[in-house]
């Protein structure tokens, strides 16, 4: 068949006008699966960012209640910083914005809200508020007594008694085995919980703490040795019995050149001072029974050489025991 240069004209357009077509659709259809294939893709990177950033600041459980110490600081603006504790009605004064009321907030909330003031108020653009609470007034618990750093601290989430003890920096040298617990709702049915010199020897006692909590460490009783023994120093007693004997061989016995005939007890009573005679020669020879001391009480043991006027042996006593070092009994 032959065809003329008209009709071969006319074709040769149409099979350009095809494959035109078919090239336009086949890049619309690419183009459309290439959207489809990135679009998933640009979920899962939202997400993780906004886990990210949750992650970074989580939301604290506690919340700023009336008596709490707080200090506010408003970035790259020193002269705004404040230190104020929240007064009755739930509010802290701020310079510039007055009153805000903040109390049943958490800080972060709280943050929010001083910096929507500062903002609409137009003295500050852009704000960035940070509200730190120094000290939790109703929902920490106290921790008072033998402990390094006496105060309130914060009760957040499952916070047991070393926790707190802890946080407290720890237990003074004159720290007893014993603590009182009582509770806010329960004020007058404290709770004892007895403790050892290894926390790990007795975990039980490692209680779980509670907001309004105060926490009491009791002030071990002491005896004191001083004067001519081997180790003048003072004693905790972990039980209500301790005899002379026991503390002198614990100060280390008597030096050579030791006054047996002139030790005596120092003890404290309602009426003041009281001077006890030891016969610290027949006790340890056994020809006498042994004295039983109390707490606060102090053994002195003079110096042969020395003379112990009345009255004048207890001022020497007390001096020694007040210079004492504190000793545990194992």
């Amino acid at each position: 068949m032959r065809w003329s240069p008209i009709k071969f004209f006319w074709f040769s357009i149409l099979q350009l006008a095809v494959v035109c077509v078919t090239q336009v659709a086949a890049q619309s259809q690419n183009t459309k699966t290439a959207a489809t294939i990135e679009s998933p893709a640009a979920e899962p990177a939202q997400t993780m960012q906004s886990g990210e950033i949750s992650a970074s600041r989580p939301t604290s459980a506690l919340r700023v209640e009336a008596g709490d110490l707080v200090e506010v600081a408003v970035y790259n603006v020193p002269e705004l910083t404040t230190k104020a504790r929240v007064s009755s009605k739930g509010e802290i004064y701020l310079p510039l914005i007055d009153y805000v009321h903040v109390a049943g907030l958490t800080a972060e909330e709280a943050e929010g809200v001083i910096q929507k003031r500062l903002s609409d108020g137009g003295f500050v653009k852009n704000p960035h508020v940070t509200l730190f609470v120094d000290q939790y007034a109703s929902q920490g618990a106290s921790i008072l007594g033998e402990v390094a750093r006496p105060g309130v601290y914060p009760v957040q989430g499952d916070q047991r008694l070393f926790d707190l003890i802890s946080a407290a920096g720890g237990f003074t040298e004159k720290a007893g085995r014993s603590i009182a617990i009582t509770h806010r709702d329960l004020p007058d049915k404290p709770i004892t919980v007895p403790l050892s010199r290894n926390a790990n020897d007795n975990p039980e006692s490692n209680v779980p703490v509670l907001p309004g909590d105060t926490i009491i460490v009791r002030k071990a009783d002491l005896v004191y040795v001083v004067g001519d023994v081997g180790r003048p120093s003072g004693f905790l007693m972990d039980s209500a019995h301790l005899t002379v004997l026991q503390a002198i061989a614990m100060a280390g016995g008597t030096t050579r050149t030791a006054n047996l005939d002139g030790a005596r007890i120092i003890h404290r009573g309602t009426d003041g001072l009281s001077e006890i005679p030891v016969e610290l020669k027949k006790i340890l020879r056994a020809k006498a029974p042994d004295v039983t001391m109390q707490a606060d009480d102090i053994l002195f043991v003079p110096t042969s050489a020395a003379k112990v006027f009345a009255g004048r042996a207890a001022e020497v006593a007390m001096q020694a025991a007040a210079a004492a070092s504190i000793v545990a009994i194992p």
